[in-house]
């Protein structure tokens, strides 16, 4: 199962509604962590867990509360280098969604901008872990 995390405030809505569209939700567990408004800004399919967080840094909080430290394929939707010690201590393969991801994340990760890169290549990646 693939455990998907998603900080709603990182990422524009076009690039959160482009990795909605080639998730597979029934290979995926999601949470998308965020304030009410970037929450609000995208269509969240049935399946996807959401949660609001208000203030700095609160929806970081919250995803490294609910990350999973295991072997199966990881998604960070967000470019926050807050995450390099969870996206570098993973032990399987790991997605970064990001038009700017810190440089600790790059160097861990597979990074994927859906709206420079395309959608072939997140289902590309998807692919290729589901295999």
């Amino acid at each position: 199962m693939i455990q998907v995390l998603i900080d709603a405030d990182n990422l524009s809505a076009p690039r959160l509604a482009a990795l909605l569209r080639v998730l597979p939700l029934d290979e995926c567990r999601v949470l998308a962590v965020g304030s009410p408004f970037a929450l609000g800004q995208v269509e969240w399919p049935r399946g996807v867990r959401t949660v609001e967080a208000v203030g700095w840094q609160a929806a970081d909080l919250l995803l490294a509360e609910a990350y999973e430290h295991d072997g199966e394929p990881l998604v960070l939707a967000s470019g926050d280098g807050d995450f390099g010690a969870v996206v570098a201590g993973h032990e399987g393969p790991v997605l970064v969604v990001s038009d700017r991801p810190a440089s600790m994340l790059r160097r861990s990760a597979t990074v994927i901008d859906p709206i420079q890169d395309g959608l072939d290549a997140l289902r590309q990646w998807f692919d290729a872990v589901l295999d």
